[in-house]
């Protein structure tokens, strides 16, 4: 029996770690691709600056960086990753506040593409097993909003 287990117990173990190869090599994969396009927004709302740069994929993805300054608050700078469905832009923002590097936060986004601008929506947010998504069924309302982002060139 104690014969059995103990290659049983080998080839799960290697299973395991050969998934956890390929899930770094998409990864990396994504981060290496070049984008085929890149656009930046800006959105000024009272004393609130929040600028965007998208990196369009071939795969037609999208990845880009984020930075919030909002009045009174320490600076949120991250990444954010996603894709279009439709006119609307759904990402998730992994971000840092301040100068602590030890906690990063996720939070899902929403934008809507008018033009040569995107509107960032406002919605029900819940979280389950520590992951947080838009509530389903409910609305995302891009029309009573503080943020509305136009396109600007892109700093080198």
């Amino acid at each position: 029996m104690r014969n059995r287990i103990l290659p049983c117990l080998l080839l799960c173990c290697l299973g395991f770690i050969s998934c956890n190869r390929n899930q770094k090599n998409a990864a990396d994969q994504a981060v290496a691709e070049k984008p085929v396009s890149v656009q930046c927004y800006v959105s000024i709302y009272e004393k609130d600056t929040v600028s965007i740069q998208i990196n369009t994929l071939k795969s037609g993805k999208l990845t880009g960086n984020m930075d919030m300054k909002l009045f009174d608050m320490p600076v949120k700078t991250g990444k954010i990753a996603g894709e279009y469905k439709g006119d609307t832009l759904f990402v998730d923002y992994s971000f840092i506040q301040g100068t602590n590097e030890k906690v990063v936060f996720k939070n899902p986004m929403a934008f809507l593409r008018k033009g040569n601008e995107l509107v960032l929506g406002n919605g029900t947010i819940e979280t389950y097993l520590g992951t947080s998504y838009f509530k389903k069924g409910v609305p995302i309302d891009f029309e009573n909003v503080k943020y509305k982002f136009s396109a600007v060139d892109c700093a080198k």
